[in-house]
């Protein structure tokens, strides 16, 4: 057994991709991700951490991908597909991407990049060699996701689990003849995923020189309509039918008083364990092989797992279930090598305590919340002085939480004195003028709010973590507004994008300080 190798200290940003500005509807692999990479160098931060780059499925979570291993079209940057000849930008200016460039519209994007980006493969050289030799050498997943996204495709993109019965359950004749009748379509796909990676390596090869780390974030499911699924069903609790016999869940936690159904299906560990991980070893060498670091979503659910019925609707209706655990990690550390593994640990730790001995034994990267430690007393180990290690990553807020600046007012929306008390003693700030009515706390003034989240943003950089990663939003001191994912709920999520905001030069010299002041 091999522990994992601890991350160098230092700071950064949380951002997802798609949230970058851009001119086509949603952030990509292009000029404003490069210019972010310079900002990153220009505030002391190593890294940049971004949320799950797979394709995604209905309801646009980037945590329920449609492939374990392909990469989002979407992110495709087209001005570098211009620049290459493959398109004219009069006509990507052609297609509407949406009105808002603080908004991403998914049903813009659903409809129009597969079709720009169909002009681009028209004229694209098929005999490249650089992308046979792409598809060549990425044939162990390659062909079963463009397969399956042609198959979608020519079918109106229903669930695999409608498709005739020699597609749905994989019979050879019908997946050869569905091979040749499709091969235009296939090479569709296979195009695109070759040039998201080639533009991938591009930008993180330039994060590199600029001295910039960036972790990747690896959900621990897929989406059940998903390639893997599709076609690595044994590893799944699948029905005959291909309907999933349990769907991932949580019952209630920090994220969600109310719990979540997440939907996906559960995996097979035992089988999983009989074929020594195999999907998972491939999955996870592929993310060292894009990312410098990898945070591992949901970690907990590798140890013990909560599901519920498909049809039951209620997180509380579920139970608990055993992980494959030690035999997981073992797997997963053969192909890790020298990558920092982050898990994400948070949740209910009090009814898996094998999450904690695990990561000791390993020497695994926890991850601690600030959010969550404000109202749960001193002991609470999201705050900083219970921190007994520097192998954390610590954030201020997460993609699942409130914004900084919008929990503070929501803490003096419903009169939580207590609460609010305790953190500026925390932060050595005197409120107490704004905190006099007792009985009632219903606002603080908007220059309060601000400097209580930039004390969390303090605390973060002065803790022992040695990963201090801070939510652009909250960077940039944006309220709820800017929130980008509400657990629990199925519409409106992942969608904001930081269009015009950018930074003050007060923020920018705060940071700057903060990474001297706290060697970061």
């Amino acid at each position: 057994m091999k522990k994992y190798v601890s991350p160098v200290r230092g700071a950064g940003i949380l951002m997802s991709i798609g949230s970058l500005p851009s001119d086509y509807g949603i952030g990509t692999m292009g000029r404003a991700a490069y210019n972010f990479i310079d900002i990153l160098a220009d505030l002391k931060m190593r890294y940049w951490q971004i949320l799950p780059i797979g394709p995604l499925s209905y309801g646009n979570s980037p945590y329920q991908p449609i492939s374990a291993f392909a990469g989002n079209n979407y992110l495709i940057d087209l001005d570098e597909l211009v620049g290459e000849g493959l398109l004219r930008t009069e006509e990507i200016r052609a297609y509407d991407w949406g009105k808002d460039d603080e908004d991403i519209d998914y049903a813009n994007m659903y409809h129009n990049r597969r079709l720009i980006l169909k002009t681009a493969y028209e004229r694209f050289n098929k005999d490249d060699a650089e992308y046979n030799g792409f598809i060549k050498d990425n044939a162990g997943w390659l062909d079963d996701y463009t397969l399956f996204r042609a198959i979608k495709e020519a079918n109106s993109d229903i669930s695999w689990t409608e498709w005739d019965k020699g597609l749905k359950n994989r019979e050879r004749t019908a997946l050869m003849k569905a091979r040749t009748e499709l091969a235009d379509s296939i090479g569709f796909y296979s195009f695109c995923q070759y040039m998201f990676h080639k533009q991938w390596d591009k930008l993180h090869e330039y994060a590199k020189g600029k001295g910039v780390s960036i972790i990747g974030d690896v959900p621990l499911y897929v989406a059940h309509d998903s390639a893997d699924v599709w076609s690595e069903r044994e590893n799944f609790q699948i029905n005959d039918d291909g309907s999933p016999r349990l769907v991932s869940a949580v019952p209630s936690d920090e994220f969600s008083p109310k719990g979540q159904i997440w939907g996906s299906p559960v995996y097979n560990w035992e089988e999983m364990d009989d074929n020594d991980f195999s999907w998972w070893r491939m999955r996870m060498k592929k993310a060292c092989e894009m990312f410098d670091l990898v945070r591992l979503d949901h970690f907990i659910g590798a140890v013990r797992y909560y599901a519920v019925s498909p049809d039951s609707g209620r997180s509380d209706s579920g139970r608990w279930y055993k992980g494959p655990s030690r035999n997981f990690m073992d797997a997963i550390s053969e192909v890790m090598q020298d990558t920092t593994l982050i898990v994400d640990d948070a949740g209910p730790r009090t009814v898996v305590p094998g999450v904690k001995k695990l990561i000791d034994k390993w020497g695994l990267t926890c991850s601690r919340i600030l959010v969550f430690g404000w109202d749960k007393g001193s002991d609470n180990d999201n705050l900083i002085h219970n921190y007994t290690e520097s192998d954390i990553a610590v954030y201020t807020t997460t993609h699942d939480t409130q914004t900084l600046v919008g929990y503070i007012e929501g803490l003096a929306a419903l009169g939580k004195r207590d609460t609010l008390d305790y953190m500026s003693r925390y932060m050595g700030m005197d409120i107490s003028d704004e905190l006099s009515d007792k009985d009632k706390v219903t606002h603080l003034s908007d220059k309060t709010v601000k400097a209580l989240a930039r004390g969390c943003i303090r605390a973060a950089y002065a803790s022992t973590a040695d990963i201090a990663i801070i939510p652009i939003q909250d960077i940039l001191e944006m309220g709820n507004e800017a929130r980008m994912n509400a657990p629990s709920t199925v519409f409106g999520n992942w969608q904001w994008r930081v269009g015009t905001h950018t930074l003050g030069e007060s923020q920018r010299a705060f940071l700057i300080d903060m990474a001297f002041l706290y060697r970061r």
